[in-house]
């Protein structure tokens, strides 16, 4: 073990987990809502929470496409920033982002809204739920509009290394939601019992205060301010177009592997109301504990875009190097929570015994594609850093819809191995993604560092990665 825990690995290591608790924060808050949402289904009863699973899973695919979209705004506001632009053109492009963004959250309402009920009562679920799913939709669809200004907010004070204010906004999002979830649901303190409809209203007005608690530390944080100047409304070339033009591609390939989830989800709804309800808790909980490892590759992209920015390619690759095995050794302890706790991690989502014992089943096949997953994730940011993304794409691209989902289809319909043949079909998209983006870092931070100027020193000396390192200050 001393081979691989060295002391530079641990002085990187440092540095990248100071710059990714914050990000980890922030995604799970991000998240929470979800979970608290699927918590509390699941004491409404099986029906309920197979209709607040497959709604939820609907939208994710208008979420991870937008969020995707507006994920731009972060290094559009740093080279902004970092080229000393004037603060009336930084403030002119926030002005035009703000609107691109409302646009795309009225955009997503009206989407939702349209294919809601065609794809529900297209799937094999009992006329209740998907009556309870079609409802559920309607009123969770108006929170694209908050959860885009959201986005634009979030990731342009990231773009200005602002994130404690991102954790307060998110962390305040996710305590109204549980209120509100156990006011509307649940009919407390005299409240009208709304069901199923109340958790749709609840994340609705919780995404919205989200973006506006960010939007008045915008106001009053002298680092936000410069993105908030109102007198700047045509200064500055920037805005919608460039937006859409860096985060199309940002938004496929977190498109390519948010719809393999969604997609395993419909399918397992051919499988009855329990076995959707089942899935939905166990892939709830894989996703929060999937926060720290992204949250790890966020920090790894700005580790190693930092170094290959100032030329330092050797460090890039190392650091790189360092965010991959950092996802790794997560991964590993999130596998080892599952198969060690499964029964105890299901029963704070639902009484209900049957879909308490698929889900620590299902638990159990998701260990194996969590080894998988922290490596993909913290390779591709690894590669952001690099600023390599077509690659990347195509390798996704190839991983979870040419290998995952025919392996998944093939042995679930045609082998009738059942729901665990599409936890099988994960884990092979995954593991493909996971060696695929891996050898990609390495041939890239390879290829680059051999053409750059021999000074730059050996890449495998632990002394040279230290020396990198500790030349700039935490966080950069």
């Amino acid at each position: 073990m001393s081979r691989f825990i060295t002391p530079a690995f641990r002085t990187e290591a440092r540095e990248n987990l100071e710059l990714a608790l914050p990000l980890i924060g922030a995604q799970i808050a991000a998240v929470g809502m979800g979970t608290v949402d699927t918590i509390f289904a699941g004491r409404l009863g099986p029906q309920a929470l197979a209709a607040v699973a497959v709604g939820v899973n609907i939208n994710v695919l208008f979420l991870v496409f937008f969020m995707g979209l507006l994920m731009a705004c972060s290094p559009i506001v740093a080279q902004m920033v970092g080229a000393k632009r004037p603060t009336a053109e930084i403030g002119g492009f926030m002005r035009r982002a703000r609107r691109f963004a409302l646009v795309c959250g009225v955009l997503w309402a009206l989407l939702l809204n349209l294919v809601a009920e065609p794809v529900l009562s297209g799937l094999n679920l009992a006329p209740e739920t998907t009556r309870q799913a079609i409802v559920f939709e309607r009123w969770l669809s108006a929170s694209g509009i908050g959860t885009s200004l959201w986005f634009c907010l979030r990731f342009s004070a990231e773009g200005v290394g602002q994130v404690k204010p991102i954790v307060r906004a998110g962390l305040t999002g996710l305590a109204a939601n549980i209120v509100m979830d156990w006011l509307f649901v649940f009919g407390n303190f005299g409240v009208p019992k709304l069901g199923v409809l109340g958790f749709g209203l609840a994340t609705t007005v919780s995404s919205a205060l989200m973006a506006a608690v960010l939007w008045l530390q915008y106001r009053r944080i002298p680092e936000l301010r410069l993105l908030s100047a109102s007198a700047a409304v045509d200064a500055g070339a920037e805005g919608g177009r460039d937006i859409l033009r860096l985060g199309l591609p940002i938004a496929l390939i977190i498109l390519a592997e948010g719809g393999l989830f969604v997609l395993t989800s419909l399918l397992m709804a051919r499988f009855g109301d329990a076995v959707v309800a089942a899935y939905q808790v166990a892939i709830n909980f894989c996703s929060l504990v999937f926060m720290i490892p992204l949250g790890v590759a966020m920090a790894t992209t700005v580790r190693v875009g930092h170094a290959a920015g100032a030329g330092d390619h050797a460090a890039a690759r190392y650091r790189g190097s360092v965010g991959i095995r950092l996802g790794g050794f997560n991964a590993a302890s999130n596998a080892a929570m599952m198969l060690l706790f499964p029964l105890a991690i299901v029963s704070f989502y639902t009484e209900d015994a049957a879909i308490r014992a698929q889900a620590a089943g299902f638990l159990l096949l998701a260990a194996a594609f969590q080894l998988f997953d922290g490596v993909q994730a913290t390779a591709s940011g690894a590669l952001r850093g690099l600023k390599d993304t077509r690659v990347p794409m195509v390798i996704t691209l190839v991983a979870y819809w040419l290998i995952g989902m025919p392996v998944a289809w093939w042995l679930a319909f045609h082998l009738h191995q059942g729901p665990p043949a599409l936890w099988w079909g994960l884990t092979a998209g995954l593991g493909v993604a996971a060696l695929g983006l891996t050898l990609r870092f390495q041939y890239k931070s390879r290829k680059t560092l051999r053409l750059s100027t021999p000074s730059m020193g050996d890449p495998s000396s632990e002394v040279d990665m230290t020396k990198s390192h500790n030349s700039m200050p935490i966080g950069s």
